[in-house]
């Protein structure tokens, strides 16, 4: 069987990472078992201490272009290490972001450019890209909301910006759904983690059915 991609997207606090984990759960054993979870930033040594560069609150000055190379690096590595080796290997890899991430992010919330950032990111990914991409969508003011909740004062470098960045963040990820319809999925994640799982599968399900055959 051939690989596939599925990635996650949304804006912070959408509850990506618990989703796929309880995602996994609702999936046949025999799917469970050829199935790799894995992040961005992140996913490999090198692209983990890429992610603690580019997180790292303390790192206030860095510039806006730094930012979106640092993502691109970090997503060569973890797609030449972990991603592509996997999909070869006829595995399922499901990535909590990836680079519809830097479209929205730093393509539009940092007005870079999503051309521009599409391109950097082209070219360190020999153009990879996802089977299907999940959109949980999620009110970035509810999103942040539920960061301040859980984990008060240690807020990433992203997550502790405005409230007006994450708007255009969402915007951003707004137009994506229209330029990517056939790709990226809408699913409601204000509702319970189990529902919105289970609403994914269902998307998983009827958008590439061969990995249940």
């Amino acid at each position: 069987m051939k690989g596939y991609l599925i990635t996650f997207e949304g804006p912070d606090g959408a509850g990506k990472t618990t989703v796929i984990n309880e995602l996994i759960k609702q999936l046949p054993k025999e799917i469970q078992k050829k199935t790799i979870i894995t992040r961005e930033p992140g996913g490999s040594k090198i692209s983990e201490n890429i992610r603690t560069i580019i997180l790292d609150p303390a790192n206030k000055e860095m510039d806006d272009r730094t930012e979106a190379l640092l993502y691109a690096a970090q997503r060569s590595q973890h797609v030449s290490e972990v991603i592509r080796p996997a999909l070869a290997a006829g595995k399922i890899v499901l990535s909590d972001r990836f680079i519809d991430s830097s479209l929205a992010y730093q393509g539009v919330g940092r007005d870079l450019g999503v051309e521009e950032v599409k391109q950097i990111n082209d070219f360190g990914t020999g153009g990879l890209e996802p089977d299907l991409t999940i959109f949980l969508d999620l009110d970035p003011a509810t999103g942040l909301a539920r960061i301040e909740k859980e984990r008060a004062g240690q807020e990433d470098r992203l997550e502790q910006e405005k409230l007006a960045f994450h708007k255009k963040v969402y915007a951003g990820y707004t137009d994506l759904l229209k330029r990517y319809p056939d790709r990226i999925k809408k699913v409601d994640a204000n509702l319970p983690i189990e529902e919105v799982a289970a609403n994914s599968v269902k998307i998983i399900r009827k958008q590439l059915p061969d990995i249940f055959m």
